[in-house]
């Protein structure tokens, strides 16, 4: 159990059954009548935000998130198959558990899977990932960072926008959180 009084941005909470992670929050001590905490809650399961408003010093659970390194090892018709690091057992997920991320996602590359007893609540993947370009325009002679931008399609099937001086079969390095181009490796 944790109190309203301790709530942080990134402490999570069972509600209704479900996992939320507090986004936001507020101690209100009016003039007139008790402290309440105002929040803003996101359901790591749906994504759905709300505000909530709880009393100060009000209890509520706090859910117990487990994070385990796994390996990606390869892909079966819809599901991806990832190997515990530290003890060796495969377990499968599927595209919804792993998110919007998978397109990142390659085989042989280590993440963080977050679970919430036996439920996977989502999968992190490394802040930055190296990616072949298969597919680009050319650039041309003269082309400079700065100069613009073209659409290049990684070897996992992302698509991000590079530098026009960029050309196929070159590999980059692509920030996943954020969908960019860092640099050239």
């Amino acid at each position: 159990m944790i109190s309203s009084n301790d709530f942080r941005p990134g402490v999570s909470i069972v509600l209704d059954g479900s996992v939320w992670r507090v986004l936001e929050f507020l101690h209100v001590k009016p003039g007139k009548g008790s402290a309440f905490v105002r929040t803003k809650l996101k359901n790591v399961q749906s994504g759905s935000v709300m505000e909530k408003t709880f009393r100060a010093g009000e209890t509520v659970p706090q859910a117990t998130l487990e994070k385990s390194t796994m390996q990606h090892t390869y892909k079966e018709g819809d599901e991806f198959v990832f190997m515990d690091m530290e003890t060796y057992e495969e377990g499968r997920l599927t595209r919804a558990q792993i998110g919007d991320r998978v397109k990142y996602l390659k085989e042989g590359m280590e993440a963080e899977v977050i679970r919430w007893g036996d439920q996977v609540l989502g999968v992190e993947l490394p802040k930055s990932v190296v990616l072949e370009i298969v597919q680009t325009d050319p650039g041309l002679k003269g082309d400079t960072a700065t100069g613009g931008s073209k659409p290049a399609t990684l070897e996992t099937g992302a698509v991000v926008m590079v530098p026009l001086f960029i050309s196929q079969g070159e590999r980059i390095k692509v920030d996943t959180q954020e969908d960019k181009y860092i640099s050239r490796e």
